[in-house]
């Protein structure tokens, strides 16, 4: 499914079906298609507040789907004819990389900084006294990379039950970015077996946190939030990017290590035809029931039923 950074879009925009899911929680349990051009907001134009514009509208597609749109832009989009819908809005963070390490950990709060240094000596204390993380960044360091990350990736539960672990293709298109010193990958190795991985592609400046994961039988030391403390402090002792960018989507960890964000909204541009406004309405519906059935579900104090029913 073609993706368009926005940075890079022209008159010449590609059209493909786009499957929009109603949702509880992470099941999918319907989709509704239309055929829509694709647009991913870059970091640094969200910083940079550039206007945005959108390419031609190719004359069978049913709209736009606008990945990471900064909130700020949402008003210039309003266009004749059109209708938009926001999917979903969250902060998107960000780390500014252009920094000491120091510097970047003493921005963090107080409790940050000592929740993450007292999880990074409780697997050093693991490990005999010394954590075992290795970068991987060149050509011929791709197929053992992808080989651990994959064998870590498949036992994860983003893998498992929401089917966003590692690509099992993914390989070639690693090569490709290590060609250009365009990737970083991280390994974290406990008695010299992998317990997390971390793959992050680049985008110009911006490092792209695109997957992490992490075996379940260490989840008590927390490898997956140590392998990123690591990685952190190997990328601003390096300085070859300015940003790191968490993408979409709110949460803990996030949260945790970013230097700021940026208010974000995923959004539909449809034009006003009976089917696009029908199917959107009914996904407005559908997420507005099961948000109400949330708040339902928490005033009773039943969120732990419902969690053990769903397992």
């Amino acid at each position: 499914m073609p993706v368009t950074s926005a940075s890079a879009m022209s008159a010449d925009s590609v059209a493909a079906p786009v499957a929009l899911p109603f949702q509880i929680g992470a099941r999918t349990i319907a989709t509704v298609r239309r055929r829509l051009v694709r647009l991913s907001i870059p970091l640094e134009q969200a910083l940079s507040g550039e206007a945005l514009t959108l390419p031609g509208l190719p004359p069978r597609a049913d709209g736009y789907y606008i990945r990471a749109l900064p909130e700020a832009l949402r008003p210039s989009l309003a266009a004749p004819g059109m209708r938009s819908f926001v999917r979903q809005a969250y902060p998107r963070h960000y780390a500014r990389l252009d920094q000491g390490f120091d510097a970047w950990l003493a921005s963090l709060s107080a409790n940050s900084r000592s929740t993450l240094k007292r999880k990074r000596r409780k697997l050093e204390e693991r490990s005999g006294g010394k954590l075992d993380v290795r970068l991987y960044r060149r050509p011929e360091q791709m197929e053992e990379f992808f080989r651990h990350a994959r064998a870590v990736s498949a036992s994860t539960y983003q893998e498992k039950l929401l089917d966003a672990g590692l690509p099992a293709d993914a390989l070639p298109g690693m090569c490709q970015l290590a060609e250009r010193d365009a990737m970083r990958g991280w390994l974290l190795f406990v008695d010299g077996e992998p317990v997390s991985y971390l793959y992050t592609p680049a985008q110009a400046q911006t490092l792209i946190y695109a997957y992490l994961g992490y075996l379940a039988d260490f989840r008590d030391l927390s490898p997956g939030t140590v392998l990123q403390l690591e990685a952190m402090r190997m990328l601003m002792e390096e300085r070859s990017f300015r940003w790191f960018d968490f993408t979409e989507g709110d949460g803990q960890h996030k949260r945790q290590f970013a230097s700021g964000s940026v208010p974000s909204v995923d959004l539909l541009l449809l034009r006003g035809t009976f089917a696009n406004l029908a199917a959107v309405r009914t996904l407005d519906a559908f997420d507005g029931t099961i948000a109400l059935a949330k708040r339902v579900v928490g005033r009773l104090g039943m969120g732990g039923v419902v969690r053990a029913v769903r397992r």
